[in-house]
């Protein structure tokens, strides 16, 4: 059994349109069916205000090799959003850091069917990526991701661009 396999059997909460718990299901089924269920991202930056970006693997069942959020993943079931982002920041990067509250995106078809809490670290300890996860990554000047994604949004998973918009966003305000 590869991971992918292993990955789909994982049970997820299947929510409705207000992130109420409606039944449980496998990742598999939830992504096949197109069902709403929960996730989270985390942004790591480094002290200098760089944020890590990660490529994820090009085994990933979801946007293959494509440029993504610092870590990311889903909520398991009977999990909440901030123990999810903790686990899937120490899984991915090997980071254990304490986590801010960012901003919540609603369900839509960006964020392939999920509700996302966005939260933020920091951290100067060098990430160690999960190759089964993640081919690479690095830290990057939050500006010239900004021109990355400008002119090459393709190479980047849909949640990422959007919730990057909305964390620029709210800098701003």
């Amino acid at each position: 059994m590869n991971e992918n396999d292993i990955q789909s059997n994982e049970i997820l909460d299947v929510v409705d349109i207000d992130d109420e718990v409606v039944g449980q299901a496998t990742r598999g089924e939830i992504h096949e069916k197109g069902w709403l269920h929960r996730a989270v991202h985390i942004f790591l930056f480094n002290s200098a205000g760089e944020i890590y970006i990660q490529r994820r693997s090009s085994f990933k069942d979801r946007h293959p090799s494509k440029l993504d959020s610092s870590a990311a993943g889903h909520v398991d079931s009977m999990e909440s959003y901030e123990e999810a982002a903790k686990r899937e920041l120490h899984e991915e990067l090997g980071i254990i850091e304490e986590l801010s509250f960012v901003l919540k995106v609603s369900a839509c078809d960006e964020t392939d069917s999920e509700h996302v809490l966005l939260y933020s670290a920091q951290s100067d300890t060098m990430p160690v990526p999960d190759s089964k996860e993640i081919s690479w990554g690095k830290f990057v000047d939050p500006l010239d991701l900004t021109d990355l994604m400008a002119k090459d949004p393709e190479d980047f998973v849909p949640a990422f661009i959007l919730l990057w918009r909305l964390y620029m966003e709210a800098r701003l305000q």
